[in-house]
């Protein structure tokens, strides 16, 4: 089997399980394990064709449908590129559809009906999507096969007024997305040279790609119109500023928690595919003298800054698990296009000598990309066991937690250091290649330093909103909600079917972060399996990526992470200080806090998520992005007596 006979049986064998999973869902249990055994097939067969293409070096297109008469054909292309989102996508999917089997279970008003079927035809959009080179309608067809699932997942819980209001901001934005990424590439179409076989493949990637010398000699204006369309036709997906602002906050709330997972971990990477693919692997070789990849390159990384900075102090100012979860959406993918505009941005100053630093840019937004979809997709799914164990988003109601869910607690204690950088863990490795990147590319852009020094600043305050989400929930004094929730005689931490997920991600958390070898092997395979655009450039300027244990040997030595040799100082400082406590001899003792006179700690004095910061919210509230959740009313937990 061909990788893309693979990719499309996949998409098959999700449309018919959406089908099997309607005729179903009358029995929830049994549904549930039958979405995960189809969701688990169609991800064995992704998983089989994005492996095959980066082993093979990459493969030709496979086309499946052509329709001359309408113009287009059902072409698949699993290249380098695709191959990692596929994989991406299939790798969420799992511990996402299997927490579901029991999370669903917290819904019993709500059909299944409205659930599995939706979610398994939303997946096999998201593989189409990101290897059809149907610039046009295919990718219309994919684009609504993923956003009306979408809309029917967001409104899942349909009598409450505020996820019918989140669910139409989220269609309204994608088909405006959708609406301006297809006139960019109507645009690019119009005078395009058409690839082999004639007219049925116009809105062919190859087609456009071939006229696109042509285009930017003659036209220059035209394309940058496009190119600004793809701009804003993606980076609404992903979430870019001002545009995630608008939609994202409220959908992912109010979706169910594996659904949530799957909307930051993998559909906001849609985005973020087809900024890699329009702006980096359609301009062919013989188009990079006159292509202004500089520019495209400034305007991405100063909006990925703006985006980084924005939404991440929106985060801290929120007091619901998965609103604030959602801020960190919007802030993550920012570093991301800081990463690829970085990329650009030194590809078009030109400089033979920078190309390296160029290919580690790119390498820091390729694995944040993936890194993202494994530690938000675990606070997602952390949220939900949270919202199973107390019934509410709100961290206000929240605390002492671990004390019940040590498993849970400890698995979004790795999540919260891998998104705020910690080393050690997956997260830093992407941010510090990002920086490393910015910081080197500075005779490229001499604002780039800048962008990295917000970025790191930023990390500090995703560390803090972290501390945050962690501190109160699961730390602290016992709240009086988790108190009546266990005085309900019911077990708070959730069973096997939503711990194992939980764990898988977790590791996969520290598996990177500790072997970093293993990224950049995988980045050095997707380039090499992709030759179009810029693919082969950044190929060789990689150098020897994979090959050592951290960063590729092209920067000479210059930037290396060793963090083995960086966990086993940390220990031994860590030994060295419980020594130093030791051995003065001083006894301890157990006491109760002294809180200003009350010697037993009540509800009033406990420390929750709106105390905290709130001198730095105040000075940054111009901002925007306020407390307040749509859901808040919703996620109070019973009043109990």
């Amino acid at each position: 089997m061909t990788p893309g006979q693979a990719l499309l049986t996949s998409l098959i064998v999700c449309l018919a399980g959406a089908g099997l999973t309607a005729l179903t869902a009358c029995q929830r249990r049994l549904t549930g394990w039958l979405a995960f055994g189809i969701t688990a097939v169609a991800s064995s067969l992704a998983l089989y064709a994005a492996g095959s293409s980066l082993r093979l070096g990459g493969v030709e297109p496979e086309t499946f449908l052509k329709l001359p008469a309408l113009g287009f054909a059902l072409t698949l292309h699993v290249d380098g590129l695709s191959a990692i989102f596929i994989g991406l996508i299939a790798s969420i999917a799992l511990p996402a559809t299997f927490f579901g089997i029991r999370y669903m279970d917290l819904y019993p008003e709500y059909s299944l009906r409205r659930y599995h079927p939706w979610l398994l035809v939303f997946l096999a959009a998201m593989y189409g999507l990101v290897s059809t080179t149907d610039m046009m309608w295919f990718f219309f067809i994919f684009w609504q096969m993923m956003t009306l699932p979408g809309y029917a997942l967001i409104r899942f819980e349909h009598h409450k007024p505020e996820n019918r209001r989140a669910a139409v901001k989220f269609l309204v934005m994608m088909q405006i997305a959708c609406v301006a990424t297809m006139i960019g590439a109507e645009l690019l179409a119009t005078n395009a040279v058409p690839a082999a076989g004639g007219a049925t493949l116009r809105y062919d990637f190859d087609s456009i790609s071939r006229g696109l010398p042509g285009l930017l000699e003659q036209r220059p204006g035209l394309v940058a119109t496009a190119f600004a369309l793809f701009l804003v036709g993606f980076g609404i997906k992903l979430g870019m500023w001002p545009f995630g602002q608008v939609w994202l906050p409220d959908a992912h709330p109010a979706a169910p928690s594996p659904m949530s997972a799957l909307l930051s971990g993998v559909m906001l990477k849609t985005g973020v595919y087809g900024i890699l693919r329009y702006f980096l692997w359609l301009v062919p070789e013989s188009a990079r003298d006159i292509y202004p990849a500089g520019a495209w390159g400034a305007w991405i990384a100063g909006l990925g800054t703006l985006t980084l900075f924005t939404g991440t102090l929106q985060a801290l100012r929120q007091e619901q698990t998965k609103r604030l979860l959602a801020f960190h959406s919007i802030g993550q993918l920012g570093y991301i296009l800081l990463g690829i505009g970085t990329s650009l941005l030194i590809l078009g100053h030109g400089d033979p000598a920078l190309l390296p630093v160029a290919a580690v840019a790119f390498a820091g937004a390729l694995m944040h990309t993936v890194f993202h979809g494994t530690f938000k997709s675990l606070l997602f799914l952390n949220s939900g066991s949270m919202l199973w164990a107390a019934r509410t988003q709100n961290l206000n109601q929240l605390g002492g937690l671990l004390r019940w869910m040590p498993l849970t607690g400890l698995t979004a204690l790795v999540a919260a250091m891998s998104i705020s950088g910690v080393p050690g863990f997956n997260g830093f490795l992407s941010k510090w290649t990002l920086y490393v990147g910015a910081i080197q590319g500075t005779p490229a852009g001499r604002l780039l330093p800048v962008c990295a020094v917000i970025g790191i600043l930023i990390s500090a305050v995703t560390l803090a909103s972290f501390m945050k989400f962690f501190g109160v929930s699961f730390l602290g004094q016992t709240s009086r909600t988790v108190t009546s929730a266990a005085q309900e005689g019911k077990r708070l931490e959730v069973d096997g079917l939503m711990q194992a997920p939980q764990l898988v991600l977790a590791a996969a958390c520290v598996l990177f972060g500790l072997v970093p070898g293993l990224a950049f092997g995988l980045v050095a395979r997707a380039l090499l399996a992709s030759q179009a655009g810029y693919a082969g450039v950044l190929a060789d300027a990689l150098g020897g990526a994979g090959k050592v244990p951290g960063m590729p040997a092209a920067l000479g030595g210059s930037a290396v992470f060793l963090p083995l040799a960086m966990l086993a100082v940390l220990l031994l400082l860590a030994g060295l200080a419980a020594l130093l406590t030791r051995s003065g001899g001083a006894s301890r003792r157990r006491a109760t806090p002294w809180l200003t006179g009350y010697q037993t700690a009540a509800e009033p004095t406990r420390y929750t998520a709106h105390g905290l910061y709130a001198e730095f919210k105040r000075r940054f509230r111009w901002l925007g992005g306020t407390p307040g959740s749509p859901v808040a009313k919703d996620s109070e937990p019973p009043k109990t007596t």
